[in-house]
């Protein structure tokens, strides 16, 4: 055995000899292997004849027979050795896997596949070998034989659906180019088999599953309603495709999903949630656009309003108000009127504690927007009083810490920014980790603070949509003062301003000063991202911004953005990203 282990042949086989004829069927293998290659081939072919007639029922000796006919350059009798292995194959499963396996080995992919096709014939009953055919097909690099093998399984037993997927996504891989499971022939050959066997709802069922995985929510949502419709259902598949589309920003294809539910009439269980998270789906169609047209959004909140009024006021419509609130605050300029509506709400109903602490945060910031500082910062003290160890009290004690910012008391600032650093929730830690180290780089070694409060007043410019005040303010600063540390502050401040305004050209140029002249300051990696995501989304060059995300995965490998940029990067290369 140390000399087989050791691939010395010549010295095991005259060992194996004597071992061989004293227990042939202990030591037939291991012989057989030596024979082979010290290339006694009349001898190899001796034992195995040999063995063939001590036991016939182990038909994958003519597998080793047909090997050695293939090494003496006869193909005739090496066909037939294979024929009569499968001939005499007695089909029990463990008889059906060392056949299979033995041609398998040899990497006689076909003899393999027939062996197990002769079983699934003939013991009907018994285990179908749908996984091993499939994998055999894999190796042949028939994908569509492989494909098939698959689908033949859960037509076969519809609970194999998720065994078949999960083995279908690690066959194929992710790679489109190669076979990947963005593959077309999946898709088509599962067309084929819902327009051939219609009553069969699984292939719906998996076709649906490929194209959320392929990110294809409007055929999805063509097979998801076609099944509901079939099926009679209640609508629930829509109600879950349109949350999957809210979740990938694809807002169009959530409200043809919320529109088709409530299209089933008032009589259905989700009627009425439809009803809502259709306009909240909305709501973060048009918000989520660089400049969107005054009159969606005045549809939009007269929409609102009337689902509201419909409703009354409840829990039900409070995302609602709230958003309507924002809308007339935000995006029609009317901050007053948005105040007054949840003022009235406040002093009208009766909310469960959370949510009243979520529209008393939106009312300050609301009335920091027209400059009521004082009234904002009773509201968001209410709040961080009523709620002081959750999250909610610590998003609150954070807007509280920037009131002192814009008011430049920078040392009370600090002070509460240097408590949330601690903050359970990641976002309000960095922030407030962020917020500290602006205050501490910009007084820490000059104690001239008069720069740092103009930023922090043109910071506060930007919150009250004054964008050209604000940029003449952060202008004046290098004016004034051209030896102050806030340089990467004012480009990240300028960008921010000019993606407000639509301006990406010049945001972009913001973020690459900041990357030439400061890539070791404090928005090094904030800069490399959003300058990514500008060429993503608004300078629509993808290959510009791959490079970027590509860039931030080596230069800035410890970032809070590494995990987003690596996903949104694989994006952009074209893999289909669990």
């Amino acid at each position: 055995m140390q000399y087989y282990e050791q691939k010395q042949y010549d010295k095991a086989v005259v060992y194996f000899e004597k071992l061989y004829d004293k227990l042939p069927d202990a030591y037939y293998t291991y012989y057989f292997k030596c024979l082979v290659e010290t290339k006694d081939y009349k001898a190899a072919e001796k034992i195995t004849k040999k063995q063939i007639k001590r036991s016939e029922s182990n038909s994958y000796l003519y597998v080793k027979l047909g090997l050695v006919y293939k090494l003496m350059n006869n193909p005739d009798k090496e066909k037939e050795q294979y024929t009569k292995a499968i001939k005499e194959l007695i089909p029990e499963q463990s008889n059906i896997f060392t056949l299979a396996h033995a041609f398998e080995e040899m990497e006689l992919y076909d003899y393999a596949i027939e062996v197990y096709k002769k079983g699934r014939k003939q013991t009907p009953n018994s285990y179908p070998y749908y996984y091993e055919i499939a994998d055999l097909y894999k190796k042949k690099g028939d994908l569509k034989a492989m494909v098939n093998e698959y689908l033949d399984a859960i037509e076969f037993r519809e609970s194999e659906l998720y065994t078949a997927q999960a083995n279908l996504q690690q066959s194929l891989g992710y790679d489109d180019k190669n076979g990947g499971f963005n593959n077309p022939i999946l898709k088509q050959e599962l067309q084929k088999r819902i327009q051939q066997k219609p009553d069969k709802s699984v292939f719906s069922e998996f076709l649906i599953f490929l194209l959320n995985q392929q990110k294809d929510f409007e055929g999805s949502f063509v097979q998801s309603r076609a099944l509901d419709k079939r099926q009679k259902s209640d609508g629930t598949r829509l109600m879950d495709l349109a949350k999957l589309c809210v979740s990938n920003e694809n807002y169009v294809v959530a409200e043809k999903c919320y529109q088709y539910v409530i299209s089933k009439g008032k009589d259905n269980p989700y009627y009425d949630v439809a009803n809502i998270e259709k306009l909240n789906a909305n709501y973060l169609q048009i918000t989520n656009q660089p400049s969107p047209a005054t009159a969606d959004v005045v549809l939009l909140n007269a929409n609102m309003e009337a689902t509201i009024k419909a409703y009354g006021i409840s829990n039900l419509t409070l995302p609602l108000i709230k958003k309507s609130a924002l809308l007339k605050a935000y995006y029609l300029n009317k901050p007053q009127e948005a105040i007054q509506s949840l003022e009235d709400v406040i002093s009208q109903y009766t909310f469960d504690k959370n949510i009243l602490a979520e529209i008393k945060l939106d009312l300050g910031d609301m009335n920091l927007l027209v400059g009521n500082i004082w009234d904002a910062s009773l509201l968001y003290s209410q709040v961080e009083k009523d709620f002081k160890y959750e999250t909610v009290g610590q998003a609150a004690k954070f807007r509280n810490a920037k009131l002192s910012y814009y008011a430049s008391d920078f040392k009370w600032a600090k002070s509460q920014c240097d408590v949330l650093k601690g903050a359970t929730t990641k976002t309000i830690a960095n922030d407030a980790l962020d917020l500290s180290l602006v205050i501490t780089d910009a007084i820490g070694i000059d104690t001239n603070a008069v720069p740092l409060s103009m930023f922090a007043s043109a910071e506060l410019l930007i919150l009250q949509h004054q964008y050209d005040k604000a940029l003449a303010r952060l202008d004046s600063i290098n004016s004034l003062f051209s030896e102050h540390t806030l340089g990467d502050d004012i480009y990240y401040k300028k960008a921010e301003i000019y993606k407000l305004t639509n301006r990406y050209a010049e945001a972009a140029k913001m973020y690459e000063n900041i990357l030439e002249f400061y890539p070791t300051e404090l928005y090094g990696d904030d800069a490399l991202f959003k300058e990514a995501e500008l060429y993503e989304r608004y300078l629509n060059d993808k290959e510009k911004a791959k490079q970027l995300y590509q860039d931030m995965l080596v230069k800035y490998p410890g970032s809070i953005y590494v995990v987003e940029a690596r996903k949104r990067y694989r994006d952009l290369r074209g893999d289909i990203v669990n």
